[in-house]
């Protein structure tokens, strides 16, 4: 029972300068100060820290006041309130992932018209297959189509 008491005391003792003010000054030789009282004089100090008030209960008047200012004060509202954020927040990755989907498969629809842009340009001949899988080659004209088909392919992928 003592070491309750004991402990209960020195927890006391420590919980007790936390909640006090803070002040900060600098004497007239330039050295720095930190008190838990303000300073005697007319030296300039600072406040850090104030003292922490009690919190209480709201009155009907100042929970009116402050659920006028769009601060939810019930835990329901709280509550509310962060499972929104938590949705907005879903949607907007879910449509940045979308965005960022999009923008890669156009980078790759960009990296394969460039490529078949290049393999016509290389030159040499050039062959298909055609629809009864019978492999034939393309003809100088045929090939210049292909490629100006390619070019307009990369202009309109590429941008």
């Amino acid at each position: 029972m003592k070491r309750i008491t004991v402990a209960t005391a020195l927890a006391l003792c420590v919980a007790l300068p936390a909640s006090a003010q803070l002040y900060k000054w600098v004497d007239s030789n330039g050295k720095v100060h930190y008190t838990d009282r303000p300073p005697s004089g007319s030296v300039k100090s600072q406040q850090m820290r104030e003292a922490a008030q009690p919190t209480a209960t709201p009155t009907a008047k100042q929970a009116k006041d402050e659920a006028g200012k769009g601060e939810p004060r019930t835990l329901d509202e709280r509550e509310q309130a962060f499972r929104k954020r938590q949705a907005e927040a879903a949607k907007a990755e879910e449509e940045q992932a979308k965005k960022d989907a999009k923008a890669k498969e156009k980078a790759e629809y960009c990296k394969r018209a460039k490529e078949a842009l290049a393999s016509l340009e290389i030159g040499g001949r050039q062959a298909r297959v055609n629809e009864k899988g019978e492999r034939y080659y393309l003809s100088d004209a045929q090939i210049a189509q292909e490629t100006a088909k390619a070019r307009q392919n990369v202009a309109d992928t590429c941008n």
